[in-house]
């Protein structure tokens, strides 16, 4: 397990998919997240995002100060490091020159993150401001014309930063540089799978939901199918799939939805038209968002009520994909939101207990 702060960055999940991609099992906490929060994950290390802000602004985000006292080998990248420089005493400054795209980084400590790679490789970078002073106890692992510290680390604590972006890309060494963080520094294996996760879940949703009964939204969708699929190899028949005709569905939608599960899951699954209600709340509504909202909170209402049709309901799974999270909810917050998402906020209406 390795956990990953989110500081802002448009890059976040895409460093979560190269740890997963090496084999690593990994979560996305917000950058709020409290040290004991982290410490309950039973990680093997931390990573730092990047960001958008200045750790010398005075709304700069800041993570826990107690993350530094966990024991755990962390890697900040180029917010992260930042981030990494100014707590340990050193100094960040607007760089002199901003860098935005290839940059050729010469290596001068192969040490961990660098291990089996050429002295020289291309990384991308993107950034306004940079390290101009290293704390005292870090040594300089990489340099480029622009940045004097390309990568730092204090190699008895095992806390590493890079100015660049390793999991882009437009840097080809970054999946190796990640992998030598996984395993070189945090001593992680290469054994995570889509399939091992598979086993893992169906196990715990067993172990969660007992004799229980389930109830889940099903919109024939990514998320919400791959949710109902787990908890049906988990627990069958105690589980009840209910698909909902809102009136706005593609033509043919709600037909395929029908062939392609009824039947083929141990678990029921129930087809609601619900057009009807659905469209007379719309009636004479024009602003999207208004009208997310009321689709969201009219789902919700269907479900409570088809959930009192069934008897007694323990457990609603939600399936949600990440980017409907990004879009509904800041993880910095509070800023603008994209749009809203009746499959991040909506549930919040029920008593059931969520299950993503």
């Amino acid at each position: 397990m390795i956990v990953i702060l989110d500081f802002g960055s448009q890059y976040t999940q895409l460093i979560a998919r190269r740890v997963r991609e090496a084999k690593v099992y990994c979560e996305i906490l917000p950058f709020r997240a409290t040290a004991e929060e982290i410490k309950s994950k039973n990680p093997t290390g931390l990573i730092l995002s990047g960001g958008p802000s200045s750790v010398y602004a005075a709304d700069a985000p800041r993570p826990d100060p107690g993350i530094w006292n966990l024991g755990l080998p962390v890697l900040g990248i180029c917010y992260g490091m930042q981030l990494m420089t100014e707590h340990f005493g050193g100094r960040v400054k607007k760089a002199e020159h901003r860098e935005y795209g290839h940059a050729d980084i010469e290596i001068d400590h192969s040490n961990g993150l660098f291990r089996g790679l050429e002295t020289k490789i291309p990384v991308w970078m993107s950034h306004g401001d940079a390290a101009d002073e290293m704390p005292s106890d870090f040594v300089r692992l990489a340099h480029t014309k622009n940045a004097r510290f390309a990568a730092i680390a204090n190699l008895e604590t095992k806390f590493y930063g890079v100015q660049f972006h390793p999991e882009v890309h437009h840097t080809p060494s970054g999946p190796q540089i990640l992998k030598n963080f996984l395993s070189n520094v945090c001593k992680e294996k290469p054994t995570w799978t889509m399939e091992s996760f598979v086993q893992s879940q169906i196990k715990y949703i067993r172990s969660q939901v007992g004799s229980g009964h389930v109830i889940c939204a099903m919109s024939g969708g990514v998320d919400s199918s791959v949710a109902a699929m787990l908890v049906d190899k988990a627990i069958g028949k105690q589980l009840t799939c209910i698909f909902v005709d809102n009136g706005l569905l593609r033509k043919g939608e709600k037909e395929r939805v029908e062939k392609n599960f009824k039947g083929k899951f141990q678990a029921e699954v129930r087809i609601v038209d619900a057009s009807a209600r659905f469209l007379e709340k719309l009636a004479g509504v024009s602003d999207p968002e208004k009208k997310r909202k009321i689709i969201g909170n009219e789902f919700i209402s269907v479900f409570e009520e088809e959930a009192h049709k069934i008897g007694p309901v323990d457990f609603l799974v939600q399936g949600t994909l990440y980017p409907d999270v990004i879009e509904s909810v800041s993880v910095k917050g509070p800023s603008a939101t994209i749009k809203t998402h009746h499959n991040v906020g909506g549930a919040s209406r029920t008593d059931e207990t969520e299950a993503d």
